[in-house]
């Protein structure tokens, strides 16, 4: 099961993360947006999105520059491995604890209004959630990085997803005794990308270029009046 989870599962959520948004792209391209609620209580939403997108997005690249940059690189620039793994503590840390804040006012819009609540759907709610989960399982792992600040512990991530990317086989070998908490932040972060095609999630891949030449506009008629 810990092959499949984190030497299988991986590829399986990247092919459908990239097929499935690909196909959804080009079969239902009116479907490509966000829903924005920004009509309806828009102070709240204009909060809870900075603070939830700021701090979402550190967290992304964040992660995407930590996992995928070869040791040799760190090795080469004279970076300890301690030092950015600390780096990592910190700067993760205040990103996801302003992501957590920014996303619970979102969620809080989401259930308690109710005319938002009517506009959502499962997937709108359900993908907030996860999103949720997944930070507080992030901000969990920072104390057990905290026990642990040599660096060995990002290093063998670190060498798990390049494993990933190189199509190494014994990639997930290499975090078989890591702590349950990254294993279940891991597991959690793959299903999102996997989940990632079906749901509003898609506006994060949107570059306005596509729209230039699109075949087709969308009609919205305003109701008439009666006589």
């Amino acid at each position: 099961m810990h092959q499949f989870i984190f030497g299988t599962y991986p590829y399986i959520a990247l092919t459908v993360l990239l097929l499935g948004s690909v196909a959804r792209y080009e079969r239902d391209p009116f479907t490509w947006k966000s829903s924005s609620s920004q009509l309806l209580r828009r102070k709240q939403l204009v909060i809870g999105s900075v603070l939830f997108h700021v701090g979402v997005l550190v967290i992304f690249f964040g992660h995407l520059v930590g996992l995928l940059t070869p040791i040799q690189v760190l090795d080469a620039l004279g970076i300890g491995y301690g030092f950015k793994q600390l780096l990592a503590v910190i700067a993760g840390g205040v990103a996801g604890i302003v992501a957590l804040a920014g996303g619970a006012i979102l969620l809080h819009r989401r259930l308690y209004d109710p005319r938002i609540r009517a506009n959502s759907s499962f997937a709108d709610t359900g993908i907030l959630i996860l999103l949720l989960v997944q930070l507080v399982l992030g901000i969990l792992t920072i104390f057990v990085s905290l026990q642990q600040l040599d660096g060995h512990e990002m290093t063998t991530f670190m060498a798990w997803a390049f494993g990933i990317f190189t199509f190494d086989g014994q990639a997930a070998s290499y975090i078989a005794d890591a702590s349950i908490l990254f294993k279940l932040h891991i597991f959690l972060g793959l299903t999102i990308f996997l989940l990632f095609p079906f749901t509003r999630l898609v506006h994060m891949l949107s570059a306005p270029v596509r729209y230039l030449w699109r075949p087709g506009y969308q009609i919205v008629r305003t109701k008439k009046r009666g006589a």
